[in-house]
């Protein structure tokens, strides 16, 4: 059996480690569909199948589906763990697992399938590498596949797996298969966007999960579980330019570090090494990365998303809210920005109002200058003449900041290129914002 794991070490069981402890890549991953579509079923498949789950997590899901008088094992009481999520048989809030194999941990986030949800769905696949997208085989691409799809493209998920399920219910036909792939290639091919693979399964059954499926010999791709294992995501960490937002200044000050001063964060984007020309933002001054420390470990380079500490060769003022980058590679300080916005709070957004914005680890305040159009989800339309923006909606806007900030596009860097929205009265988050 596998446990849950720390930041970065993952107990497995393998032939290579006497401790039984490796240093393995994270992937995260979200689930997408609409209601009933399978997303919890096929998590909770996931885990099961790979032996992810204790024995009396097992029993105890087994003797809640006899409580309801399901004939089976229902395994998406695994992650519908609210009270309402089970009584209603739908997930509602973001339910995030854990787990590992040999080759790679695993975080997942099982997000609703209700159009009322859809601010659930951002807030879990923001950091996700890969986004799975469950259609279901009876019923082929509907509004809720096209909404998802759009929503990842959005978000620059740079992997999408789309998962045919339920393929027992139409006599696991390849043609069916065949049909629902065009269909979702013919509106996805309209989108930027993230590599997709298509695969059929049953998350019911367990056909194409962990296993290959002896139903469908006319399929000759790997499974889920071998895709998520081997899919490449180192590169979406690494690419682009180096970003280290800094959250915390380390100053011992006892004796055994009277003079120590280190500088900590998560790097956002490439990578930093000992010796280093760097130059720190909004000072602008240069200076070259004299140490790069892990916890006590020093280390001779460091990449994303690793949370590290840096020594500089001089002493500059730097705080929270500043970013160190590399010396030669530019990033722009601007007031005016232009994003695509996803509103997740009941009260409408106002135009001309004002919020607080948090951007990596620096927070300033902002008013909404000009809502451009809002997007019609289910067309991909734009909409100039409707400007009322609600909860769930997506809109272009302008934002004019009361402080510079040092931004990149989403496009370049989902960390530096995004932010949210803060309502300064209830401190709620009412909108994540992505910089074009």
């Amino acid at each position: 059996m596998y446990k849950d794991f720390d930041q970065n070490k993952v107990p497995v069981k393998n032939d290579f480690s006497s401790e039984g402890y490796l240093d393995m890549e994270l992937l995260r991953f979200t689930t997408a569909g609409s209601v009933d579509d399978g997303k919890s079923t096929l998590i909770g498949r996931l885990l099961y199948d790979s032996k992810s789950i204790f024995e009396d997590q097992y029993e105890a899901i087994r003797a809640s589906s006899e409580k309801r008088g399901e004939g089976y094992v229902n395994l998406a009481l695994l992650t519908d763990g609210l009270r309402a999520e089970r009584e209603q048989g739908i997930t509602i809030d973001v339910a995030y697992r854990y787990f590992a194999t040999p080759k790679r941990k695993f975080i997942i986030a099982d997000t609703p399938g209700h159009i009322q949800y859809t601010r659930n769905m951002v807030t879990g696949a923001s950091t996700a590498n890969v986004a799975i997208i469950l259609i279901d085989a009876r019923k082929g691409v509907i509004e809720q596949t096209k909404r998802h799809t759009y929503i990842a493209s959005l978000l620059r998920i740079p992997h999408l797996i789309i998962c045919i399920n339920k393929m027992d219910l139409v006599k696991f036909q390849a043609e069916v298969f065949e049909k629902i792939r065009k269909d979702y290639e013919t509106f996805a091919g309209r989108l930027e966007g993230s590599d997709r693979h298509f695969i059929p399964i049953s998350a019911l059954k367990g056909d194409n999960v962990v296993d290959a499926s002896l139903n469908m010999n006319w399929y000759k791709g790997p499974t889920l579980l071998h895709m998520l294992e081997e899919i490449p995501i180192s590169d979406d960490y690494q690419k682009g330019s180096a970003r280290f937002p800094v959250q915390y200044v380390i100053r011992p000050m006892n004796e055994a570090y009277h003079d120590f001063r280190s500088y900590a964060g998560r790097i956002s984007g490439g990578t930093f090494s000992k010796g280093d020309s760097v130059r720190v933002l909004p000072s602008g001054l240069k200076t070259k990365i004299k140490a790069v420390f892990l916890g006590e470990e020093e280390l001779e380079k460091a990449f994303s998303p690793m949370s590290i500490s840096i020594v500089l060769e001089d002493d500059i003022d730097i705080s929270r809210g500043d970013i160190i980058v590399k010396a030669d590679e530019p990033m722009v300080v601007t007031q005016d920005l232009d994003v695509m916005l996803c509103w997740m709070a009941e009260k409408k957004l106002e135009l001309q109002g004002k919020y607080l914005l948090r951007h990596a680890t620096k927070e300033v305040r902002c008013v909404i200058k000009e809502i451009t159009y809002k997007v019609n989800i289910s067309t991909l339309e734009n909409e100039p003449e409707n400007k009322t923006v609600g909860l769930n909606d997506i809109a272009r806007v302008v934002i004019k900041t009361t402080a510079p900030l040092f931004i990149d596009s989403y496009n370049q860097n989902r960390s530096t290129g995004s932010f949210i929205l803060i309502d300064e009265g209830t401190n709620v988050t009412v909108g994540a914002g992505m910089i074009s």
